[in-house]
């Protein structure tokens, strides 16, 4: 593969019914300039994303990511995404990646100011190295998000359910974590419930059950959190949502954070304090990840 790869999308409708996409396609260089300089996501974050992990060419999840994409445009009064296109904007873009792991990135924007359509694009490129922290875990802090659990159903206009381009404030919660000491955060709420990381999901092992937050306070709902379920319950493991008080980590037996490209990591400490890692889980749990799936 090509270092990078973009495709531009013209958006279509979500009930248009052709049979072949391919020609609301553009590839583009991806180290040229392609959007305009009144472009609302980049001036303003105003639009949504989704990452999708690729191994040996196969989007992982891409059904699941196409649904939360169209989820994340509705809360923020988006068009509608037409599915088929954006799954055939997935195989075009996992066709470009070599062997390997490799991330597709899915952009809808509101477009430019005053424009008459959004704008939308695909990018593939090679995946980090994330095999240090699927081995060895990871150290996070948790960090008060500022708002208590119920702001997402009193205040939907924030957004906490969707997956936005605006994510000053995730990136902003790693820095904070890292200088701590940490490599990574889990955000709780200002009245003391366990939410999710920045860029990840969190399940906790308490003896053969399995539980991660419930998808409600604005929880986004992770695609990687639910294969991880998937398996587990195939294994005859009980899985479970729950509301997690900040004081249940410390009890927890195992902890992972999840995510389309880090996969499984386990969390060996939380606060400053030691959580056993659960090496045979997670060695499980990563081989399923990088197994092909929809």
């Amino acid at each position: 593969m090509q270092r990078r790869f973009a495709l531009m999308i013209s958006p279509v409708a979500a009930d248009d019914e052709r049979d072949d996409f391919d020609d609301t396609f553009t590839t583009v260089d991806a180290s040229a300039p392609a959007l305009s300089v009144g472009e609302l996501s980049t001036q303003r974050g105003d639009g949504v994303f989704e990452s999708i992990g690729v191994v040996d060419g196969h989007a992982q999840e891409a059904e699941a990511h196409v649904h939360r994409l169209a989820h994340s445009a509705m809360l923020c009064d988006l068009p509608g995404p037409n599915a088929a296109q954006w799954r055939r904007a997935i195989e075009v873009a996992a066709a470009q990646c070599a062997p390997g792991e490799a991330v597709i990135k899915l952009i809808l924007s509101r477009g430019v100011e005053h424009g008459p359509t959004p704008t939308a694009w695909a990018t593939a490129a090679p995946a980090g190295d994330f095999a240090a922290a699927r081995r060895d875990g990871v150290r996070v802090v948790t960090l008060d998000r500022g708002y208590d659990s119920g702001a997402s159903e009193r205040a939907p206009w924030l957004l906490l359910g969707a997956k936005t381009l605006s994510y000053a404030v995730n990136m902003a919660a790693l820095r904070e974590a890292h200088r701590r000491g940490a490599d990574d955060a889990i955000f709780v709420s200002s009245d003391g419930i366990v939410l999710e990381a920045p860029t990840a999901s969190l399940i906790l092992r308490r003896g053969d059950t399995f539980t991660t937050p419930a998808p409600t306070g604005g929880i986004l709902h992770g695609t990687t959190q639910l294969s991880v379920f998937e398996y587990l319950a195939a294994e005859g493991f009980r899985t479970a949502y729950e509301t997690i008080p900040v004081a249940g980590l410390a009890t927890a037996d195992a902890a992972w954070l999840v995510s389309s490209l880090r996969l499984a990591a386990p969390i060996r400490a939380i606060d400053g304090a030691a959580l056993p890692v659960d090496g045979g889980i997670t060695a499980s749990l990563n081989r399923y990840l990088l197994s092909p799936r929809n």
